[in-house]
């Protein structure tokens, strides 16, 4: 799964980008992915991971510096001389470690603060997709309660309410009737399950459809498609459960050409950057799209402002190209001159595995023993997310999602049974995870 070594990309990077460090920002199986994706490439010297995890240290240097920890991570970027930084997580971005970074002089993958409030925001994004004329479910925004409520009866309480700020892709609550609608409100803006986050809130027209992920590199101008994804955001099989910050995921979703990539391209991503570059806040880094293919068409349902987790560890496996290169030229502003993305004709499968009481990260129980990794079956790929090293037990749990098994293979079903295998494989104490991933496929 190696990319091949390539001259053109050594003739299209001026001698100062090779053999450079790379940091890496972050700690889950995104980063990972995104770590394992940048050693491999011809231009990179050293990667470092901050702060990285338990599979993250084996094959960079894992630093313990926290993702929002501007000052120490720009230090660090300066001693180092550093020259990529990839923004993993939305709590980097949100804290303005691109814009610091920028500012001292750095090359950023990655959003300004600014840009990022398209995913920091949800009613900063619903309003940009009404001025853009960006497809998305009709909506409204409520700080109280009353009106909130009054709104989802019009709609017969087929609504979802989503916390206006961050809350680990938790903060979205899919009503089917009035008095799921009525609570979901109130846990919101009254009870506070989201903390700050959920001050506001946006209530929108429930939508039904199979989801797509698309994510697309941008340097503010310019647009690149990657492969497109397919997410699967609730806890349990069917769609069951509350909803998660990702399950697992596989590429290419069934149903989706070209055509629809570019039309999501076209009507989505590019007048979303258009849009910020007019407000002053030029996106550089990958915009993630989660779009639902409704019976009237695509509509946006939000944007990411970095790599889906877990889409991130199916797109990644598949991209060919060097991701270093592509990641430099969103960064500098050269995705004009980049060369055409090669990408692998396998379908690729993740599965994530999870501690047993995720979401509810109250409940959790974390520092357990994991073991089976050393024991995969051929052809998986394991990125770690919740774990870490424990000195004389080994890895140990830390955090809801702990990995995600990855598998490439000539079909959907063959790269499903691996990664199956995989997740199979990993065992904890309360360990679970979805077996229909990717099934519609098959």
């Amino acid at each position: 799964m190696t990319p091949m070594k390539s001259s053109r990309l050594r003739r299209w990077h001026c001698s100062n980008d090779l053999s450079m460090k790379v940091l890496v920002v972050g700690s889950g199986a995104r980063e990972h992915a995104l770590v394992w994706k940048c050693v491999q490439s011809d231009l990179v010297e050293r990667v470092y991971c901050a702060p990285g995890n338990g599979g993250t240290g084996g094959m960079a240097r894992n630093i313990a510096i926290g993702v929002a920890d501007v000052v120490r991570l720009v230090d660090f970027a300066k001693r180092e001389r550093l020259g990529l930084i990839v923004l993993g997580p939305e709590a980097a971005v949100d804290a303005g470690v691109g814009d610091a970074l920028r500012d001292a002089g750095f090359n950023v993958f990655g959003p300004s603060r600014g840009a990022g409030r398209i995913e920091s925001s949800k009613s900063f994004a619903k309003e940009l997709m009404r001025s853009a004329g960006i497809p998305t479910a009709d909506f409204e925004v409520f700080t109280k309660p009353a009106p909130a409520k009054q709104w989802a009866r019009e709609k017969d309480g087929q609504v979802a309410v989503k916390a206006d700020g961050l809350a680990r892709g938790k903060g979205v609550i899919v009503c089917e009737n009035v008095e799921e609608a009525d609570k979901a409100i109130d846990a919101v803006l009254v009870e506070q399950r989201f903390g700050r986050s959920g001050a506001t809130i946006v209530v929108e027209e429930r939508l039904d459809g199979p989801e797509l992920s698309v994510l697309g590199i941008t340097d503010g101008t310019d647009v690149v498609a990657l492969a497109p994804a397919r997410d699967y955001k609730r806890v349990h099989d069917g769609d069951r459960g509350a909803n998660t910050g990702g399950m697992g995921a596989y590429s290419p979703p069934k149903g989706v050409d070209d055509a629809l990539v570019q039309e999501v391209v076209d009507r989505v991503m590019r007048p979303a950057v258009r849009e910020l570059q007019s407000a002053g806040a030029e996106f550089r880094g990958v915009l993630y799209a989660g779009l639902m293919l409704t019976r009237q068409g695509i509509r946006t349902l939000e944007f990411n402002a970095r790599f889906g987790d877990p889409e991130a560890q199916v797109v990644l496996p598949r991209l060919q190209s060097d991701f270093v290169a592509l990641a430099l030229a969103s960064a500098k502003g050269g995705l004009a001159d980049h060369p055409e993305l090669r990408w692998s004709s396998q379908a690729c499968v993740g599965v994530v595995v999870a501690s047993g009481s995720y979401p509810d990260d109250v409940a959790m129980k974390l520092g357990v023993r994991i073991r089976g990794l050393a024991e995969m079956p051929p052809g998986v790929l394991i990125f770690h997310a919740g774990t870490r090293f424990e000195p004389g037990i080994g890895l140990v749990t830390d955090g809801g999602r702990v990995v995600t098994s990855v598998a490439l293979a000539d079909t959907v079903a063959r790269a499903r049974e691996t990664a199956l295998s995989g997740a199979r494989q990993v065992r904890f104490e309360g360990a679970f995870f979805r077996s229909d991933i990717a099934e519609e496929a098959v």
